[in-house]
C-alpha cells in the first residue's frame, strides 16, 4: 500500500479526508496510527534529555497520535500548525490568551457563541481587556471601531444562533492595516466549506466536538494558525498545560474520514427542510444563509462551498408574553428530535434559543428564535416530528 501522509492538494476533499493525517508505512501498513498513551518519555542519556534532542519529550508535548490529527487539520486548513484542545470554548479561551494582554482592546462580533461572550465578560475584564462588541455586518466599517490599542478582533460566520452572515475578507484587511490580529470560530462550516485562513483571517477556530467527531461522544478543539501567529499559540498551550488524550484525538481522526460525506446529508436535508419552513404560516422568518431570502445569502453564496446541518427559525407569536409557551409546546411535542445544546452529530437536536445577552445585533421580535440541528435521519420522518411540533405551538 502507499503512503498516504502527503495527498495532493488538489484532489477531491472526500480523498484528502480519507488519507489526510495517516501514513501507514509508519505503522508497519496499518491504515491507522496507533493511539500512544504517554505521560513519561524516556531519553537515550543525560545530553539528550538536556538538550530535549528527540521528537518526543513529555505526553502534554504531544504523541503519534495526536501529530496524525494535527497533521490532517493543517492539510485542510492550510496552516503552519496547529493545537488540540480539551473543548470548543477552550480553543476560543486559549487562542485569546494567547494575544491578548492587560490594557489591549479586542473587538468581538455581537451574534458570538455565548460562552465565549462570557469568557470575555469575566475572565478578559478581570486580566484588564477591554471588549467591545459589533454588529456582524460592519465589513469594513469595522475600521471605524479600531483604536490605537486594538489588538484582536474575533469573527464567527454565521454567527450563533441567528447565522448573521460577515464579510470576513473586509474585515481582516481592515483589521491588518492597524496590527490587529484576526480569529474565526468557522464550527459551522468546517474547512470543508470555508478555509478561513485563505480569506485573510489569521487564526481558526473549530469545536471538534461537532462536524469532526460527529457521534455526540467526544468534546474537543481545533486552533490552527498561520505562519505569523503560530510560535505565540503553541507557546500559549505549553505554557498553560492544555492536552488532550490520545483516544479523543483518535476518534476525531476516524471522524473526519466521513466528515465530507455526512456534511453532504446534513446540507441536503436541513436546506429541504428550510425550504419547507418557509412556507409554512407558523413561520415567520427561516434564519438559513444558503436561503435566497437570508439578508447575508450574498456574503454566504460568494465566500462558502456549503452549508452545514443547524439554521434556526422564528416562530410566529402574537405578543412577546407567548414567546416561551409557543417555543415549549413545540420542543415539547417533538419525538424524534432531542433537546439538547450540541449539534453536528447523527441525531437531530432542537432548543429555544436565549438572546438576551445581544448589544447590537438584537433578538427577532416576530416570536421566539427555535435553532434545529438536522441529523441523518430521513427528511420525511423529521418533517413530520416539525408538524408535530407546530401543531402543538399553534394550539397555545
Amino acid at each position: 500500500m502507499a503512503d498516504s501522509g502527503n495527498v495532493n492538494g488538489k484532489a477531491g476533499i472526500n480523498t484528502r479526508l480519507a488519507h489526510s493525517g495517516n501514513n501507514p508505512s509508519d505503522y508497519f501498513g496499518f491504515v491507522n496510527p496507533p493511539v500512544v498513551h504517554a505521560s513519561t518519555v524516556l531519553f537515550p542519556n543525560a545530553k539528550t534529555m538536556e538538550t530535549r534532542a528527540q521528537k518526543y519529550t513529555y505526553g502534554t508535548r504531544g504523541t503519534p497520535t495526536t501529530d496524525a490529527l494535527c497533521d490532517a487539520i493543517n492539510e485542510l486548513e492550510g496552516s503552519a500548525g496547529t493545537i488540540l484542545v480539551p473543548s470548543g470554548l477552550a480553543a476560543v479561551t486559549v487562542p485569546f490568551l494567547a494575544y491578548l494582554s492587560a490594557g489591549d482592546h479586542a473587538l468581538i462580533v455581537d451574534s458570538v457563541y455565548f460562552p465565549t461572550r462570557h469568557f470575555c465578560d469575566t475572565m478578559l475584564k478581570r486580566l484588564g481587556v477591554t471588549v467591545e462588541y459589533y454588529d456582524p455586518m460592519i465589513g469594513a466599517a469595522i475600521e471605524s471601531l479600531i483604536r490605537p490599542n486594538t489588538r484582536l478582533v474575533h469573527t464567527e460566520a454565521p454567527g450563533s444562533n441567528t447565522f448573521e452572515m460577515q464579510d470576513i475578507r473586509a474585515i481582516a484587511d481592515a483589521a491588518h492595516r492597524h496590527g490587529c490580529i484576526v480569529t474565526m470560530d468557522n464550527t459551522w462550516a468546517t474547512p470543508v466549506y470555508f478555509k478561513p485562513l485563505d480569506h485573510g483571517v489569521d487564526v481558526s477556530i473549530h469545536a471538534a466536538t461537532k462536524y469532526p467527531s460527529g457521534h455526540s461522544d467526544v468534546l474537543f478543539g481545533t486552533v490552527s494558525a498561520n505562519a505569523e501567529h503560530w510560535p505565540a499559540l503553541t507557546e500559549a498551550m505549553v505554557t498553560l498545560g492544555v492536552c488532550v488524550s490520545p483516544d479523543d484525538s483518535y476518534q476525531i481522526l476516524r471522524g473526519l474520514r466521513t466528515m465530507g460525506i455526512r456534511l453532504e446529508r446534513h446540507q441536503e436535508s436541513a436546506l429541504t427542510l428550510a425550504k419547507w419552513l418557509e412556507t409554512r404560516d407558523e413561520v415567520a422568518r427561516v434564519l438559513h444563509p444558503a436561503l435566497p431570502s437570508f439578508p447575508g445569502h450574498e456574503l454566504w453564496k460568494r465566500d462558502f462551498t456549503g452549508a452545514s446541518g443547524i439554521f434556526s427559525f422564528v416562530l410566529k407569536a402574537e405578543s412577546p408574553d407567548r414567546f416561551r409557551a409557543k417555543a415549549h409546546a413545540f420542543l415539547d411535542a417533538l419525538r424524534l428530535f432531542g433537546l439538547g445544546y450540541s449539534w453536528g452529530g447523527f441525531e437531530s437536536l432542537a432548543l429555544h434559543v436565549g438572546l438576551g445577552d445581544r448589544k447590537v445585533a438584537l433578538a427577532p421580535t416576530e416570536g421566539p428564535v427555535l435553532r434545529l440541528q438536522i441529523g441523518l435521519e430521513d427528511v420525511p420522518d423529521i418533517r413530520r416530528d416539525i408538524e408535530a411540533g407546530l401543531a402543538a405551538a399553534n394550539a397555545v
